[in-house]
């Protein structure tokens, strides 16, 4: 299979995505978890159901950009865990893309898949099956390739008390679209995305201070790592999720860190366990 154009971010538009070597390092820590999750849950008494959502799913394959072969995407990888999940909810707004993930399913009675708008979909048909009172836990996979993901689909996960979340924070999408070192040139579109995607319009205070130069005061858009521990905090104190790991910087190959991974969980178990494969990847360079 031929390999196609090497670009800052991943290339998303033929039903199966060229990614770089930071998303396939991205998706190996999204496996080494799984097994994890589903085994601690169905060990409990009683019995926990658990539910895999892939919110912006893919074609469930993708092409490596470092190699030119087919690689296993989020959703094909969750289907491969064992011990299985008990359900399995795939996402995406791309209509080829949801038929090569009815492919995937092969008629399987437990796996769900929808066309549409992530955002709506989570909120009115699968965090509705992911109720604490039956116990029932599901294991939510945020992958957005820009800032499509809002923000109450985050908070909505972290008040109950059930869902788990890997999250990509888009760096470089941000850098390009929204903080520009003069705001005066991003579009309102972009202002109004960003405000969904972070939950008001606090990232315009955040996002710059003010710095004296020659010429007098002006505004100096802060660090990206900084602005990723910001939304670290955001998710703490104002979603209420409990454990949030420092997050992994995934980097390309100028060094240029195109999103952040962060993982979210109400539950220490879960929340050690990533702080854990977060470590491991560091120590091989990954940070």
């Amino acid at each position: 299979m031929p390999r196609r154009r090497a670009d800052d971010a991943d290339e998303r538009s033929s039903i199966v995505d060229v990614i770089g070597f930071w998303s396939e390092v991205k998706l190996e820590i999204v496996r080494k978890y799984l097994p994890a999750y589903t085994t601690v849950l169905t060990q409990q008494k009683p019995r926990f159901k658990t539910l895999y959502v892939d919110a912006f799913a893919g074609s469930g394959h993708h092409i490596s950009k470092t190699s030119g072969e087919l690689v296993m995407g989020s959703p094909a990888i969750a289907l491969d865990t064992r011990p299985p999940f008990d359900e399995y909810h795939f996402i995406d707004l791309d209509q080829a893309k949801v038929a090569a993930l009815g492919a995937l399913a092969q008629e399987r009675s437990n796996v769900f898949v929808y066309h549409g708008d992530s955002n709506a979909i989570l909120h009115q048909r699968v965090f509705t099956r992911a109720k604490y009172e039956d116990y029932r836990r599901a294991l939510c996979f945020l992958d957005p390739y820009n800032l499509q993901l809002n923000w109450d689909v985050v908070a909505a996960a972290g008040q109950m008390r059930t869902v788990e979340l890997f999250l990509n924070f888009p760096m470089l999408a941000i850098h390009r679209n929204v903080l520009r070192h003069d705001p005066k040139t991003v579009t309102k579109r972009n202002v109004n995305r960003m405000t969904q995607f972070w939950g008001d319009d606090s990232w315009r205070e955040v996002g710059y201070r003010e710095a004296l130069t020659l010429f007098g005061p002006t505004e100096e858009k802060i660090e990206g790592r900084e602005l990723a521990e910001l939304y670290r905090e955001r998710l703490r104190t104002v979603a209420g999720f409990s454990y949030v790991p420092q997050p992994m910087a995934m980097r390309n190959s100028q060094g240029g860190v195109v999103y952040y991974l962060f993982f979210c969980s109400y539950n220490r178990t879960g929340g050690k366990i990533v702080a854990n494969i977060f470590e491991r990847f560091r120590q091989k360079g990954y940070r």
